[in-house]
């Protein structure tokens, strides 16, 4: 239960459409219990025998067989007695004609009160799922990239969405069930009581039947719900790898190895559905089978009441059995409540599973503010492992970057050069040692500063299913089109940008997909100009693009490097030979350092192997 109070407290910017919902359902289960109790007086209107109308003003029950403490019976007697002496006042004719007037207005305003409470209910109801899954994606933002290489990107989704349209059942269940039904019961008590209490007993014998019935369930749904929704996110899961990957799906002749994959998937969350529906409505029908159960013993009972005994006239009767089986949907609706809230609950774990997780890379309190880089990066005996593994990554590396200079990083595939450069905008922190940018250790920056100063360029190039202008804008608001055109025009991009359907207004698909790798990488370069960074970072951004391509995209990198410090991830030696400084990683260790003429002189050194196995023409 806690979970599910957790989920309640959502509910709070919304207390003024939930407290009109509640007016409206209290209303809505007096004027229902109203309906119901003018069917005696009708009944007798309809059947007694004209003549005598003191005897169809007696016909509407006392509070005499009930055990309502004398004050509030004094009470409801004399607001009954005034209400019989309006009520039957003239002939029969004149009082059917008020008693049809009053069911209809009855009848009327609880519509009406229905659909407004109805209305009230969904407003909290979206609110409320609106803020859940607002509260858990700006939550994803403050994670560390190591989360999401432990999650799937389809479990992730899932969550965001099934699970939170699951929860929203919550909301429902206590301020419509628990507090309708219940009230509707009460109001129909209320009239049972009055007519007979020694009746009611018998209906009130259901109740211990169905609450074990309903327990019992409630414990089955939420397992096989939490099931149900993890289900889901590997079905959400194999979706996203395989639109993601409908390249390589198709080269290699697999779609019938998906599809078999898939149907294997949606098998199981069809019998999970099966079962889950299974459990869940087999409450219904329990509890209706006990209460027709009772409901058959209170008739038997009653006629002899009616037939045998004379105590009871048949129209009390009858007005009874039309409030005990009136008690009957909101019973099963409460029967139910149980279930819903085990589904929800087990829903909300998965939700707050995200918006639990504590951000290990996050502001230090107060931190300090910074705006521009003025002196140098330097990196002191860092050394970086997994939190899932102890296996050093990164081992005791050292090395400063003064403001302007190019760095460039050198190694094998595994060796290192991306986690370590992930340190310096903080997408990671060091497991031993620090990173200093102008005397201050980065733990101490703001991250927003920190990330303000740096450009990435990575050999994935990001882009959204955004027009030209607005992916190379991003992040920007308003900015100006002619600054977009100089940065894509420094960025070798102008040119196939015009020669797009729309030009930059051209919407390019989701991940750039309409375009070639070169115009992608055009694109994410002409991005990181327009932001103006003071450092900038390739990743290996030429590494998969042929040699047209890798020329454009060099020649703007180039412009992108001048009068910016910058770090260059690269397999190819002949993008960076003009760096100012060229540490070679080898196993997470730097093993050599200088510039490429120092370095191609060194005959057994790492560099020299590289670039003769590269250059052996």
């Amino acid at each position: 239960m806690k979970t599910y109070f957790r989920l309640l407290t959502y509910i709070k910017p919304y207390w003024k459409h939930l407290s009109l919902s509640i007016i409206c359902t209290i209303l809505y289960a007096l004027l229902n219990g109203v309906s119901v109790y003018l069917s005696i007086p009708l009944l007798d209107s309809l059947f007694q025998e004209s003549g005598s109308q003191k005897e169809v003003v007696s016909s509407i029950p006392s509070t005499g067989d009930s055990f309502i403490p004398g004050f509030l019976k004094d009470t409801i007697d004399s607001v009954s007695e005034q209400f019989n002496a309006f009520l039957f006042s003239g002939t029969q004719l004149d009082t059917l004609l008020r008693i049809c007037l009053i069911v209809l207005i009855a009848f009327m305003l609880k519509n009406i009160f229905g659909y407004l409470q109805s209305y009230f209910l969904a407003y909290v109801e979206q609110g409320v799922m609106k803020d859940l899954r607002n509260q858990a994606y700006m939550h994803l933002h403050k994670l560390p990239m190591s989360y999401f290489k432990n999650e799937r990107v389809g479990n992730l989704i899932s969550r965001l969405t099934n699970d939170v349209a699951v929860v929203l059942s919550s909301v429902s269940v206590t301020f419509f069930n628990m507090i309708r039904e219940p009230l509707s019961i009460l109001v129909f008590l209320g009239i049972a009581l009055s007519i007979s209490w020694k009746m009611t007993i018998f209906a009130l014998l259901i109740l211990p039947f169905s609450m074990i019935v309903i327990g019992w369930i409630g414990i089955k749904l939420r397992t096989v719900s939490t099931y149900i929704q993890e289900k889901m996110a590997d079905i959400t899961s194999v979706i996203q790898e395989t639109i993601s990957g409908v390249k390589v799906v198709k080269a290699f002749s697999m779609e019938e190895f998906e599809n078999k994959k898939f149907h294997k998937e949606t098998n199981k969350f069809f019998r999970l559905n099966l079962r889950i529906t299974r459990i869940r409505n087999f409450s219904s029908p329990i509890t209706e089978i006990l209460s027709v159960i009772i409901g058959v013993i209170i008739i038997y009972y009653g006629g002899q009441l009616v037939l045998v005994d004379k105590s009871l006239k048949a129209s009390e009767f009858l007005g009874f059995l039309f409030a005990i089986f009136q008690l009957m949907p909101p019973i099963k609706e409460l029967s139910s409540v149980n279930n819903r809230i085990q589904e929800s609950s087990a829903a909300g774990d998965r939700i707050f599973e995200i918006i639990d997780t504590k951000p290990e890379i996050k502001d230090v309190e107060n931190p300090l503010s910074i705006t521009n880089f003025n002196k140098n990066i330097v990196f002191e005996n860092v050394s970086f492992h997994y939190d899932d593994s102890d296996e050093l990554i990164l081992k005791n590396i050292s090395f400063e970057v003064k403001k302007g200079e190019v760095v460039a990083f050198v190694g094998p595939s595994g060796a290192g050069k991306s986690t370590l450069i992930d340190l310096l905008p903080r997408f990671f922190d060091p497991s031993s040692g620090k990173i200093v940018i102008d005397g201050n250790d980065i733990k101490e920056i703001k991250i927003e500063d920190l990330r303000k100063l740096m450009g990435i360029v990575t050999q994935e190039t990001i882009l959204f299913n955004e027009s030209i202008k607005n992916n190379i804008a991003y992040g920007l608001e308003e900015f100006p089109l002619d600054a977009v055109i100089e940065a894509a025009k420094t960025a070798n991009a102008h040119g196939f940008i015009t020669e797009t359907t729309d030009g930059y207004n051209t919407i390019i698909g989701e991940r750039g997909l309409k375009l070639s790798g070169g115009q992608r990488q055009r694109l994410s370069i002409a991005r990181a100009l327009l932001k103006d960074p003071q450092i900038m970072i390739f990743d290996e951004a030429t590494s998969s693009l042929d040699n047209e391509s890798e020329i454009l995209v060099q020649e703007a990198i180039e412009r992108l490097m001048t009068n910016r410090t910058t770090f260059v991830i690269a397999h190819r030696l002949s993008t960076i030979r003009n760096a100012t400084k060229i540490i070679v990683i080898d196993e997470g260790k730097i093993v050599q350092t200088g510039t490429h003429d120092e370095l191609i002189t060194d005959e057994k050194g790492l560099y020299r192997k590289f670039y003769e196995m590269q250059f052996r023409g």
